[in-house]
């Protein structure tokens, strides 16, 4: 599931409502840009920060399907200490769009990040992965890889029917008259909503995906290049956020989590995420050793919510990684 990118489906939520960034930033000048070769085309990467700063990279994967890597801007300050590797996924932002349907499985979108880390010439990194990036993550994880240092999954979607089922409760706590016009639009049951879903469907993505507004450099960093792609979303997971059916539909993740090294593992959401809390700390108990962490006042988008908790937090994590021998 995407992080913030693929909400673009509903432009209306705070358009044109942006806040300013707390200090002054250049986006558009990461250290090291390059398109690396996967199957089906070319993807984008961008680097922040020193690889060869002592300490092991943390590589980002957006959400969506669809989503790109703007959703991690935020978390650039972590390259005042190691290096941050954003990327674009194939037929995302700034990579290549072949639009073939054939590389939209989950093992392709995986395979990806031996590439960009062969490509960057990494021998051990982090990885975190956010909403649907969160489901890469755990693929990746699960494969226990040797170069994997920590493994982070942020508002993971681990399960689809655990998703929906999340999805099904947040709904039952927005006021009566936006349950009903949900409902009555046929959100909650239509491959295809309606434009008169827009609006109730709006409403649910304002508590519960993304609470703030964009900082205005992020905002104008999204509108410089290609953004969210809605057919590669539409044909992973659906129309909307309640009814799935893609390719996703079916997609259970939960028995990889016993493949997962507890002590590397850390688990985090907001406290108003689509990945409720409870279901996220129930997954994170299933990884003995793993940790768990609730932004307060975030919800799905933890970076654009709460950036410095965020950031703080991981960076005390990524430390801890870096001392386990």
């Amino acid at each position: 599931m995407g992080l913030i990118d693929r909400r673009s489906l509903i432009t209306g939520m705070a358009a044109g409502l942006v806040a300013a960034p707390a200090l002054a930033r250049d986006l558009d000048r990461p250290t090291r840009e390059l398109m690396v070769p996967v199957q089906g085309g070319q993807i984008y990467v961008r680097v922040d920060g020193d690889l060869a700063s002592g300490r092991a990279p943390i590589v980002m994967i957006h959400g969506g399907p669809g989503g790109t890597h703007v959703a991690f801007l935020e978390a650039l300050p972590l390259a005042n200490e190691r290096a941050v590797i954003l990327y674009d996924q194939l037929d995302s932002g700034r990579s290549d769009r072949p639009n073939d349907p054939a590389n939209w499985c989950v093992e392709r979108f995986v395979d990806e990040l031996e590439a960009i880390r062969t490509a960057l010439n990494i021998n051990q990194w982090h990885v975190l992965g956010a909403s649907w990036g969160g489901t890469v993550a755990l693929e990746y994880g699960a494969r226990r890889p040797a170069a994997l240092r920590g493994l982070a999954l942020a508002s993971p979607l681990i399960s689809t029917k655990s998703w929906l089922a999340d999805a099904a409760a947040l709904i039952d706590q927005l006021p009566p008259a936006i349950r009903s016009e949900l409902q009555r639009c046929g959100a909650l049951t239509l491959p295809s909503p309606p434009p008169s879903c827009d609006r109730p469907t709006q409403a649910f993505y304002a508590a519960f995906n993304r609470r703030e507004p964009v900082a205005a450099d992020v905002s104008a960093y999204r509108g410089r290049g290609r953004g969210f792609n809605p057919d590669l979303y539409r044909a992973m997971w659906g129309a909307s956020e309640f009814v799935s059916t893609g390719t996703l539909r079916d997609y259970e993740g939960e028995p990889l989590l016993a493949k997962l090294e507890g002590k590397r593992s850390l688990f985090l959401c907001g406290q108003y995420d689509e990945a409720r809390p409870v279901t996220t700390a129930a997954f994170a108990a299933r990884v003995p050793g793993a940790e768990f962490a609730v932004i307060p006042g975030a919800a799905h988008g933890l970076f654009n919510d709460r950036p410095a908790d965020t950031v703080a937090l991981l960076r005390a994590w990524l430390a801890r990684q870096d001392a386990i021998a």
